[in-house]
């Protein structure tokens, strides 16, 4: 995690110094990569409101986002567990005050290329697939031969989707031969996109039609949390969203802020912030905003469900 220290050092040496507050300043944050789209929308509006402000993201794999705020090269981690114990008592002896607060829930999504004919997915069938025990679709659905070998794409190898599937689903089992990594979750999206026989596992933000076409850029952004924008969200096209259904459930369902909300749909996982930034400092300024509404809005907009504004249906096109 050295690259974190000398993103600061570079800042500080390119331009005047900047006075360090709540809201002026320079500060790094570490943040695990499958969350890369929602941070860099955070960071936006947070430095377009603040001018004087500026927070340099550094996407990592959460091990080493956790290890950055242990060995305290930065103030700031975006994960998917908050700190142990004994990771606390460690800071703490280090004369550190550690703040960490639930963010959000993300929503695992599995994705299809659009000529898949699979439209419903369950739990036994995606460990199957994942372990290898299905190899070609024609096991799973009919495909009159247009479909061949089950390939699965993850963002990373050490990601934290990759462990939260180990985790909840394969109960430690190994991955089969068939997975492969991407290395990023928008790599993950266009495999799936450009590959008829890929399933992808990727975070929800990262499937939203924002994903394509316009893009807000910051003012309009900043704009959209202001005027409380709640323009239901829909899927990208390009890609097709399987619903998947739980042990002993009879529905499937999308991964819908609402059905995050309700816990029918059965793969979410919390989002965490840590801090050890000093109160008046601006890595206390920024987990401030990302806690309060206006960084709350922005996440709802992202497609995640945030910790403390509602959720919202889907449309799907």
């Amino acid at each position: 995690m050295a690259g974190v220290g000398l993103l600061a050092v570079a800042a500080t040496s390119c331009g005047k110094k900047v006075e360090s507050t709540q809201t002026s300043g320079i500060a790094t944050i570490a943040c695990d990569a499958t969350f890369e789209n929602i941070m860099s929308q955070e960071i936006d509006v947070f430095e377009y409101i603040y001018p004087e402000a500026s927070i340099m993201p550094y996407y990592v794999d959460e091990h080493a986002a956790i290890d950055s705020i242990i060995n305290m090269s930065t103030k700031m981690a975006i994960t998917t567990r908050p700190l142990n114990e004994k990771e606390i008592a460690y800071l703490k002896s280090k004369k550190k005050i550690v703040r960490q607060s639930q963010i959000a829930v993300d929503a695992v999504a599995l994705i299809v290329n659009p000529e898949n004919p699979m439209e419903i997915i369950d739990r036994k069938e995606i460990v199957d697939i994942l372990t290898g025990k299905f190899t070609r679709w024609d096991e799973l659905v009919p495909n009159k031969g247009k479909l061949g070998d089950i390939s699965v794409v993850f963002d990373h190898q050490g990601s934290s989707t990759v462990h939260y599937m180990r985790d909840s689903l394969l109960a430690g089992a190994q991955l089969g031969p068939n997975v492969y990594a991407q290395k990023t979750p928008a790599a993950v999206f266009d495999a799936v996109a450009s590959n008829k026989n890929a399933i992808g596992v990727i975070g929800v933000s990262w499937i939203t039609d924002d994903m394509q076409g316009r893009e807000l850029n910051r003012q309009e952004l900043a704009e959209a949390v202001e005027r409380n924008d709640t323009t239901d969200l829909s899927f990208n096209s390009k890609i097709k969203v399987l619903k998947v259904r739980a042990d002993g459930q009879v529905t499937a369902y999308k991964p819908y802020q609402y059905y995050i909300y309700t816990g029918e749909y059965p793969l979410y996982r919390q989002i965490y912030m840590i801090s050890t930034g000093a109160p008046g400092s601006i890595s206390h300024g920024f987990y401030s905003f990302v806690t309060g509404f206006k960084g709350q809005k922005i996440m709802q907009m992202t497609g995640i469900l945030p910790k403390v504004v509602q959720p919202r249906m889907v449309s799907v096109n």
